[in-house]
């Protein structure tokens, strides 16, 4: 077991989780950063990101991480390129374990995202980014005047199609049911929406388009009757969901029905003292590059304040 005591452990590497490490180590507590599954996180999925303050001509998602990440090995940031496999927060100093490794924390930045739900089709993750989206806030602007299809029936569903019908020629929302999950004033909306068109019963099977010139379109199978047909679009968006990734944490902290980590009301407070929850993991609101970055600060300066008053 080791000994040395950390002031801050981050677990997770996506927008939330660099902002924590930058803030922590400009205030000396030397954090320790364990990068996750996917180094960068979602943005390193995307291609072009608009909509980052500070980037006017726009900048490549992976790019923008990279940078992020220099800053934080500049402010002396201890990075360490594998998953957490276990916690244990049941008394303080918390516990994080990667592989057989055990590591001691005063404070925990919980920053691991949370993971867009697909379909599971061939090609996806080929053309995600290429025409294919999960974030109609980060990406329905480079889709003006195009056809654009949203897959999905909830109220994201529809109010992704409702925003999306701001730039698009024409929004089609496929849904696999003859009527949508949404709440119902939601779905009166979308559906008496001019610039959305709901097409009932029906279920992408094929996605269609190469890179780089992205999706075409998409084959649909209907529900009901089994028969095959062909949309043709710029661009589809999903809008079935998100996946906290909060599977250690089940049991350990205060959960949402969904796995979101619960925080306190302008807090990233989670039900144990000590314990910060940043990004996707704890926001199913919005979701954004600099919600999550903002989040990330907050909780860096919540750990400070939490251990100056250890002290």
């Amino acid at each position: 077991m080791t000994e040395s005591i950390n002031d801050v452990i981050i677990l997770g590497s996506g927008a939330a989780g660099y902002t924590a490490a930058i803030y922590s180590a400009r205030a000396n507590l030397k954090p320790v950063l364990i990068g996750g599954p996917l180094t960068g996180g979602q943005l390193t999925t995307t291609t072009e990101v608009e909509n980052f303050p500070g980037f006017p001509d726009g900048i490549m998602g992976p790019a923008l991480m990279a940078e992020m990440r220099k800053q934080c090995e500049r402010f002396g940031t201890q990075m360490i390129n594998k998953v957490a496999t276990k916690v244990d927060l049941g008394q303080s100093p918390f516990k994080v374990w990667v592989d057989d490794e055990l590591l001691l924390a005063k404070t925990i930045v919980i920053a691991t995202g949370a993971i867009p739900r697909k379909l599971g089709l061939a090609r996806e993750d080929e053309l995600l980014g290429f025409g294919l989206s999960t974030c109609a806030t980060c990406d329905g602007a480079f889709f003006r005047d195009e056809e654009i299809v949203v897959v999905g029936g909830g109220d994201s569903a529809c109010e992704e199609a409702m925003f999306l019908a701001k730039f698009g020629k024409r929004v089609r929302l496929i849904h696999r049911r003859d009527e949508l999950r949404a709440s119902k004033i939601m779905a009166d909306r979308v559906q008496n929406h001019p610039g959305v068109e709901v097409v009932w019963n029906k279920k992408p099977i094929e996605l269609l388009g190469e890179k780089p010139r992205g999706i075409s379109g998409a084959v649909l199978e209907d529900t009901v009757t089994g028969e095959k047909s062909t949309i043709e679009c710029a661009a589809i968006f999903y809008a079935i969901g998100h996946i906290p990734t909060s599977e250690l944490f089940t049991g350990q902290l205060e959960l949402d029905k969904e796995g979101y980590i619960i925080t306190k009301p302008d807090s990233t407070a989670t039900s144990i003292p000590g314990v910060f929850a940043a990004g996707d993991v704890q926001d199913h609101v919005f979701r954004q590059a600099i919600t999550a970055a903002g989040s990330g600060c907050m909780a860096a300066i919540e750990c400070e304040r939490y251990l100056a008053e250890l002290e």
